[in-house]
C-alpha cells in the first residue's frame, strides 16, 4: 500500500515481469533461489509469488520471444533484488544453493549492502542481499553522506566462501562487513559484474 505523503504518490513496488523462452526453467530457478511458487501457470507465462502478494514475479511466453546474444550490451534491466533479513539468512543461502550447483557471478560489499548476484537461466542477475546496518534509515543515511560510498558507489569483490566460514567462526555481521568493504575476503575468480566492458 502506498504511503500518505505530500507531493507526488509513493506507490509501493509490487512486482517485476520477464519474457522468457524457457518459463518452466525460470520457475524452478526461482523456487530455488528465491521461494517463488507459481499462483498460476498457463501456456501465456506464470505469475509466481513468495509472500502473500498475488504475484512478484511474473514470466510472459508467445513464440515471437527471441534470444538476445547481445543481452548485456543492451540498455535495460540489470538485476532484481531480494532482502534478507540477517546475515546468516544470507550466507547460509548461498551455501545451500552452492551444494545445488548455484553459485554467485559476483559478491560485493556495496558499503550499504553485503550482496551476492547470481544469474538466472535467461542470464538475468538477481541480488540477495542484507542492509549492513540492519537499518533502512540508517545505511539510507550512510549513502547520502559517505565519502566511501561517493568514491566507490560499486563496492568492494569479496569471496562468498570465505564470508560464510567467517561467520560460522562467530564473525559478527559488523565485524565482517568491515573487514568485507577493506578487501580481506578477496574473490578467488575474477568477478563478473554482466556490464560490458
Amino acid at each position: 500500500m502506498s504511503e500518505a505523503v505530500d507531493g507526488p504518490p509513493r506507490p509501493g513496488f509490487h512486482h517485476v515481469t520477464l519474457k522468457t523462452t524457457r518459463k518452466e526453467e525460470m520457475i524452478a530457478w526461482y523456487r530455488l533461489v528465491v521461494g517463488l511458487e507459481p499462483n498460476w501457470n498457463g501456456d501465456q507465462g506464470a505469475w509466481m509469488s513468495n509472500d502473500r502478494a498475488n504475484h512478484r514475479m511474473a514470466l510472459l511466453v508467445t513464440p515471437a520471444i527471441r534470444e538476445d546474444p547481445d543481452k548485456l550490451t543492451h540498455a535495460g534491466l540489470h538485476h532484481t533484488a531480494y532482502e534478507f533479513e540477517t546475515v546468516g539468512d544470507l550466507l547460509e543461502n548461498f551455501a545451500r544453493l552452492r551444494d545445488k550447483g548455484v553459485v554467485p557471478h559476483i559478491t560485493l560489499d556495496h558499503g550499504m549492502t553485503l550482496s551476492l548476484y547470481y544469474a538466472d537461466p535467461d542470464g538475468n542477475s538477481v541480488e540477495l542481499q542484507v542492509d549492513n546496518f540492519g537499518d533502512w534509515d540508517k545505511s539510507s543515511e550512510w549513502m547520502r553522506n559517505s565519502p566511501e560510498f561517493d568514491a566507490n558507489p560499486i563496492g568492494t569483490p569479496c569471496d562468498p566462501g570465505a564470508l560464510l566460514d567467517a561467520h560460522r567462526s562467530g564473525m559478527s555481521h559488523d565485524d565482517l562487513h568491515r573487514a568485507a568493504y577493506a578487501g580481506e575476503f578477496p574473490p578467488t575468480a575474477d568477478p563478473d559484474a554482466r556490464l560490458p566492458a
